[in-house]
Formats: C-alpha cells, structure tokens, sequence
C-alpha cells in the first residue's frame, strides 16, 4: 500500500490500469496529460496487476502503485467492495477507469471517490458519474480513446508518447547476470559486452520478441527469426531472445534451428517486466510481433521493428518515432483472429527475413 501522509493542495488522481501490459503502457499517454493539466500539484496512483508494478514506477508520473488482487476474470463483489471502503482514507479527487467492464468500476463506487470517469462500458450508469460513450469512429485508436476520458471526450490535439527511464546500475548488472558480456565474443570480433560513463553499450545488439499472448496468427515464424539470427550474427551482432516463462518453448525452437548458437541466447524466463527495460535499452534494434513487449520497446526509446499479422496498426500501432511497421495487405486481414481461419498464416509468412534484415542492416528510416 502506498504512503497516505499528503499535502492538502494536491490534486489527487486514481488510474484503473488494463490489465495487459501493451495497453498499461500506452496509459502512460493519459498520466503525461494529467500531469501537463496538474503539474506539481498532481499526484498519481495506479491500480494494477503487482508484477507490473516496477514498470510503472519506472514512468516519471506515477507516485505509487496499489496491488490489484483480483483474478483475471473474477467478480469476487464483496472483495471489491471492501477493498473500496479500505480506499477512502486516500481522499482521491477522481478516479479514472480505463477497463470498460461491469467489476472495474464497483471499487470506486464503494471508495466514494467524488469524480469517476470513464466510458459507458458494461452499462456502468451510476458507478460512474464523469462518463462518456465511446464513439469508435471518432476515437480509432485505443491512445485517443484513454486521453479523451481527461478531454472531454476528445481526442486531445498532441498526445505524446509514452517513455520507461533506464536504471544503469541494473544494466551493469545484468549484463554479468545473464552472461551478456561474453556470450559470442570469438564471433562478434569483441572481448565484452559493456556500458560506458553515459549509458551507451558497446556492441551491437538485437532483441527479439517472438511471442503474443494473443494466439500464434500474431506470432512470426520461430524459423524466420532463426534465419535472421544467422543473418545477423554473420554481421558481428548479439542476439537476445526476451519473453517470459511461458514462452521458453518459442526461444528454444528458435536457438534450435540457429546455425550459430553461441551468437544467441534465449533470456526467456530469466528477467522479470522490469529488467526487460533495462535489457531493451542495451540493443540498438528490437523485432518484435504485436504484443506487449512492442510498446514496451517502444517507450524504452530502441529502434523497433513491428510485424503484423492478424491484427492492425490502426488500432495500437508502435508509439515511437523509431519504429517501422511490417505487413502485408491481403484479402483475409487483418482477421483479429487467434488462428488462421484458413490455415495458411500468409500475412506472417510473406514477411520474409531478408525483408527485415534489410531494415536493420540499412540506414534506419524512422516511421512517420
């Protein structure tokens, strides 16, 4: 639980978080608005998952973070309800809830929070009192429909990105952690991987991010990475393979077919959402699918490179000016399916290796 000693002049706001972790980042957007509305005055705390916790204190806005103790999916009515009594002693001026289900908003009801904003979502009429009806058309992407919640209902005219600071000392020290500095020296042409005074790493190196929690119709081929990990190691670069315990299988099919091993090492499993930061900000590029490691990459400042398959950029694209977006356009996508409804994954499988291997190995163009 957060510290409730405060000063009577703030302007006391609590955010509602997604619960997953690409939409968590792209809140970051609504908090960079409040605290341009609020300035110094403004004190800001999240309600989310715990294991997301580091990542939020990682943004610049955040003063704090409440542990979201319910089960993805669970209504568990009078846990909320007294979780929400627990909450009045914090005297927030307004609660924003950024989740559009029924059991989000039961919370902020019980915690007499005076402002309560938010979209209509499941017919939330009297838990919220500042509410809106989304209007999917005028609001296309997620980002405009998060900062409209704090303007009027409007998309704001400049939203700006989102941006996780880097911890250097961690850098440093899962640089030794994870055997970093001295994975595949005799091929990279360098002794150790290192960061100097400023920050800046000394070799060149490229994370990929091959899963999507989503569903495999979001997830590039675990052989097209191999193949552009032997591309890429060719050329003197280090290869690190992120995601977390459930996706070890992924990074294993990927060293496995990987003509040089000792270039690559798969850290899936091995650091937790917020060393991710820190390992992200050691790479000079990230291919990654759609998925919540993307955004992150994103907001870490790293040259990203987004393959889409069934879903659309339209939606929740890269939030960076250093990112390029990769699809195709066909008849069938984007399908916003699981899996191929055809079965044959065209829009993942014509974005070929040599396609973003060029990406990387060329001048880097920043998107648009």
């Amino acid at each position: 639980m957060i510290n409730i000693n405060r000063d009577t002049q703030t302007y006391r706001v609590l955010v509602i978080a997604p619960a997953w972790v690409g939409d968590l980042v792209m809140s970051q957007t609504l908090f960079k608005i409040l605290k341009k509305q609020y300035g110094d005055s403004l004190e800001l705390d999240v309600f989310a998952n715990s294991w997301t916790k580091g990542l939020l204190l990682r943004m610049d806005e955040v003063n704090g973070v409440i542990d979201n103790p319910f089960a993805h999916g669970k209504l568990s009515l009078f846990e909320r309800i007294r979780l929400g009594f627990s909450l009045r002693k914090f005297k927030y001026d307004q609660v924003i809830v950024l989740p559009n289900s029924l059991k989000s908003a039961i919370m902020p009801f019980f915690a007499k929070i005076k402002k309560r904003t938010g979209f209509v979502g499941e017919s939330r009429y009297g838990l919220l009192n500042d509410i809106y009806k989304l209007d999917k058309e005028r609001l296309p992407k997620m980002i405009d429909r998060f900062c409209a919640l704090i303007n009027n209902g409007e998309k704001p005219k400049k939203i700006d990105f989102p941006h996780l600071n880097t911890d250097i000392q961690n850098q440093y020290e899962l640089i030794e952690k994870l055997n970093i500095h001295t994975a595949g020296a005799r091929n990279l042409g360098t002794h150790a991987v290192g960061i100097d005074t400023v920050g800046a790493h000394t070799r060149k190196i490229v994370a990929f991010c091959p899963a999507a929690e989503y569903g495999i119709s979001k997830r590039w081929l675990p052989d097209y990475f191999a193949q552009l990990a032997d591309m890429l190691i060719d050329e003197g670069y280090l290869i690190l393979v992120l995601g977390s315990n459930k996706d070890i299988t992924i990074g294993e099919k990927i060293l496995q077919n990987v003509k040089t091993p000792s270039g690559i090492i798969n850290l899936c499993g091995k650091t937790d959402l917020v060393d991710t930061v820190d390992v992200l900000a050691l790479c000079t590029h990230v291919v990654t699918n759609d998925s919540g490691l993307m955004h992150v990459a994103c907001a870490v400042g790293v040259n990203v490179i987004a393959v889409y398959g069934s879903s659309s950029p339209d939606f929740t694209p890269p939030l960076s000016s250093h990112a390029q977006i990769l699809r195709v356009s066909l008849a069938c996508s984007p399908c916003f399916e699981r899996t191929c409804r055809y079965g044959h994954y065209n829009c993942l499988k014509l974005i070929t290796p040599d396609v973003v291997y060029a990406r990387i190995i060329n001048k880097f163009a920043p998107a648009s």
